[in-house]
């Protein structure tokens, strides 16, 4: 059979394909991100207004970048940005999954969170105390050195293995391994 060929206008193929790309734009869904920022130093009524700025925005549909911003000295303490960060995922369960989680990178500490999808738009969580009350004052020094001290664990021996550590589940944070005690040198005389 001889091969078959069609013939026709080049340029009305070139406006079909066109039409055809630009409806199938109209139906792709644009991400829009948007980014929270907060200090670790952040009161609780200042957290719970960014908590909902937060809520409103995923409800909208946009994707969350929250960023905890450390300045000078806060650099020291990167835990604070890490409760801080799991605190806020905590608080927007409902609305958010944490698609990343807190990751330091230079001076501020990053999580993303993608809204829920398939689900109402629900009410932002009632405002419950997440951070702990301040720690209890320390008894006298009289009724401290009655009670008994912890007994102190003995170091391991250097031939001894290592414990082997728990594969983490995805959305749990193991901390860093123990680092080691640098190595002693003696001053010539």
């Amino acid at each position: 059979m001889p091969p078959v060929c069609r013939v026709g206008d080049y340029g009305k193929l070139r406006y079909e394909n066109q039409q055809k790309e630009r409806e199938a734009k109209k139906k792709q869904q644009k991400v829009t991100w948007k980014e929270v920022r907060i200090a670790p130093k952040i009161d609780e009524h200042d957290l719970d207004t960014k908590i909902k700025t937060a809520s409103r925005l995923l409800q909208h549909g946009d994707k969350m970048k929250l960023v905890v911003r450390f300045r000078g000295r806060e650099l020291a303490h990167p835990e604070r940005g890490r409760v801080l960060l799991l605190e806020m995922a905590d608080r927007l369960k409902e609305v958010a999954v944490v698609e990343r989680p807190p990751l330091l990178e230079g001076r501020q500490m990053i999580m993303v969170m993608n809204p829920v999808r398939g689900a109402a738009p629900a009410a932002p969580a009632p405002s419950a105390p997440a951070r702990p009350a301040a720690p209890a004052p320390r008894p006298p020094a009289a009724v401290a050195s009655a009670a008994p001290r912890p007994v102190a664990a003995a170091p391991r021996p250097a031939s001894a293995p290592a414990a082997r550590p728990t594969p983490a589940t995805p959305g749990t944070i193991r901390p860093a391994p123990p680092r080691p005690a640098p190595a002693r040198t003696q001053r010539p005389a």
